[in-house]
């Protein structure tokens, strides 16, 4: 089961949309320089249960266009079924991964998905430099440049 240390409404990690996000406890990544490295243990925060995600889903109809995860590619078998439950109420779905990749199954779920490590040096989605990448899933168009100010 996943659990959650943070949940927002954000509106600059996904270009374009509202989103309704939420940081996942437990990474494995332990990136060095992390914004979020409170939340590397798994055992902290709310449980992210199918009944309290449809909850909070149905708090902000109209309101958000999509459901960001930031982390809990991990564990895929409990991200998944949490992905097909905002596409079937009509969201878009993105996953910020510091992996270079994830599985196809999380992928035929995502819209969106931000890959790649934070590595200090080259910055993040709004450097020109960074290693990271945002991808449009639907199209396979990286929206780097969205960041870019």
């Amino acid at each position: 089961m996943l659990r959650f240390s943070e949940e927002q409404i954000v509106f600059q990690e996904v270009p374009g949309e509202v989103s309704l996000a939420f940081t996942i406890a437990g990474c494995p990544l332990g990136c060095k320089g992390c914004h979020s490295s409170y939340s590397w243990r798994p055992e902290i925060g709310n449980l992210l249960t199918p009944d309290y995600f449809s909850h909070r889903l149905q708090s902000y109809r109209g309101l958000i266009s999509c459901v960001l995860f930031l982390g809990g590619e991990w564990q895929a078998a409990a991200l998944l079924p949490l992905l097909v439950q905002a596409r079937h109420a009509g969201l878009n779905t993105c996953l910020y991964t510091g992996l270079d990749d994830v599985s196809l199954d999380l992928k035929q779920q995502l819209t969106y998905l931000k890959t790649g490590r934070w590595l200090e040096q080259r910055g993040g989605l709004n450097s020109r430099n960074t290693n990271q990448k945002f991808t449009d899933l639907r199209t396979g168009q990286c929206l780097n440049h969205l960041f870019i100010r």
